[in-house]
């Protein structure tokens, strides 16, 4: 009996003998020359990053320039419509432009993350808040935050080489919109000294992540400023350049010779300290990983710059179990590590790119096991008011009818209860009429807070924060 068994359980788990090597399949050849304004844009040209920032669509008059007929006139007014009250502004480097397909644009999962369209915008979900994570609130100087007691993130300036709808940050990176007037978080050596500062003043942090806006938009001399000077901090072992530019601008790596070199001598010096560097960067969809990616990503890996990915899971983009798994053996192809794939933040603006939470731990599900463990990333929330990230298969309740999940995060709060709320329009019926109601609100959260160990009456002005 037990041989049986056992060879029955051989023969469903024998993995199959044929492969699927898709993840391998990269979009080369000067795939840009498809769109009107590019078609004689060389491959010298486009592959220079000068070209790309100047090149860069901030309007909707401009994106018409490069794609012409190409979209209808109801889609440039979608989009008009969009951003006249949306969050973030636009800004898309010829690169991002070029992997859209725009003759699927509406459906498409990479213009879905960059460029809003009136059509597709959903009413923002009552607790949604501009500032969702608090970062501000645990800002003890100027573009620093410290909530994490080892770790500080570090804000140097507001500015990205390309603008994502669902930025979580929409309330400072950026330019200001019609519908708000941000933060100023400006490139300032007198606000970096304070930041500085702070750290040598707190000896306990130990990692410090440098971010803002986008570490590709600091100048060579200033990524070797704020490098060398962390370096030079006896408590620092770790920092990590935070930058889209992999998904959004790889060519950098390739053409900015000076802004490479400085990462490049930061890292080196690090090593010989032993201590870390690291670049975060964050793609989100199998397409925007091209050849000009893995040439990127390699002449990194060549000089020896860990380089990991943090995905933000988007409806619409990557919420299917094919997508994800072939994004993250694509990733580990290129030799970027899979790290975190996260719950979207509950942000204002983007309610039609945020999922529920069953469906993140679904995708987690069948995305574990396509691949390596140590490149199979994390599934996790960042949880809104401040409680930092969390597994989203570690709640403390979750009602999937009212949509609101409850988590602890010990190391921060003993007593804190921190709440997530899916999209209402993903809920049965039962719980999106509870959500119309607004005097059902309070009592839902005081529902969710009871059921996940919390006290209601304390609990729930700091919920609805």
């Amino acid at each position: 009996m037990s041989s049986t068994w056992l060879a029955a359980d051989m023969l469903v788990r024998r993995p199959k003998s044929s492969f699927n090597e898709d993840h391998r399949v990269l979009e080369g050849g000067e795939f840009w020359r498809r769109l009107p304004g590019y078609r004689e844009v060389d491959e010298a040209t486009f592959l220079d990053h000068r070209f790309q920032a100047k090149a860069s669509v901030t309007r909707v008059d401009q994106l018409h320039s490069v794609l012409r007929e190409t979209v209808s006139d109801a889609f440039y007014q979608a989009v008009e419509q969009a951003l006249s009250r949306a969050t973030m502004s636009i800004r898309l480097s010829p690169y991002v432009i070029a992997l859209i397909d725009w003759e699927n644009a509406e459906r498409d999962p990479i213009r879905r993350q960059f460029l809003p369209m009136a059509t597709h915008q959903l009413a923002d979900h009552p607790m949604a808040r501009l500032d969702s994570l608090n970062e501000r609130q645990h800002s003890p100087v100027p573009g620093l935050t410290h909530r994490y007691r080892d770790k500080a993130l570090f804000l140097t300036q507001d500015r990205c080489p390309v603008y994502c709808r669902f930025c979580t940050r929409s309330y400072a990176v950026g330019n200001d919109t019609d519908d708000l007037q941000k933060d100023k978080i400006s490139a300032q050596l007198g606000r970096w000294e304070q930041a500085f500062q702070y750290l040598r003043e707190h000896p306990e942090v130990e990692d410090v992540i440098i971010s803002g806006g986008d570490s590709y938009s600091l100048r060579e001399d200033q990524v070797r400023l704020i490098g060398n000077t962390l370096l030079d901090m006896p408590n620092i072992r770790r920092m990590r350049f935070a930058t889209k530019g992999l998904a959004v601008l790889p060519m950098k790596v390739l053409t900015d010779d000076g802004w490479f070199g400085a990462l490049v001598e930061l890292n080196k010096r690090a090593r010989k300290m032993h201590k870390e560097i690291a670049i975060h960067t964050h793609v989100n969809h199998p397409r925007e990983i091209t050849d000009i990616t893995r040439r990127a990503a390699g002449r990194l890996f060549e000089e020896g710059i860990i380089v990991r990915n943090q995905t933000v899971l988007l409806r619409g983009v990557n919420d299917d179990p094919d997508t994800m798994r072939l994004l993250v053996k694509r990733l580990g192809f290129v030799q970027i590590q899979p790290y975190y794939v996260f719950q979207h933040d509950l942000v204002r603006g983007v309610e039609d790119l945020r999922t529920s939470l069953g469906t993140a731990i679904e995708l987690e599900k069948q995305t574990r096991g396509a691949t390596a463990g140590f490149h199979s990333p994390m599934f996790v929330l960042d949880t809104p008011g401040g409680g930092g990230k969390r597994d989203v298969h570690a709640y403390e309740h979750y009602n999937s009818v009212t949509g609101v999940s409850v988590f602890r995060s010990p190391n921060l709060s003993t007593t804190g209860r921190y709440l997530y709320f899916d999209p209402i329009d993903s809920l049965p019926e039962e719980g999106q009429e509870r959500w119309a109601r607004p005097e059902e609100h309070e009592r839902i959260v005081a529902e969710a807070l009871i059921a996940g160990g919390g006290d209601a009456e304390r609990l729930i002005l700091a919920a609805a924060e």
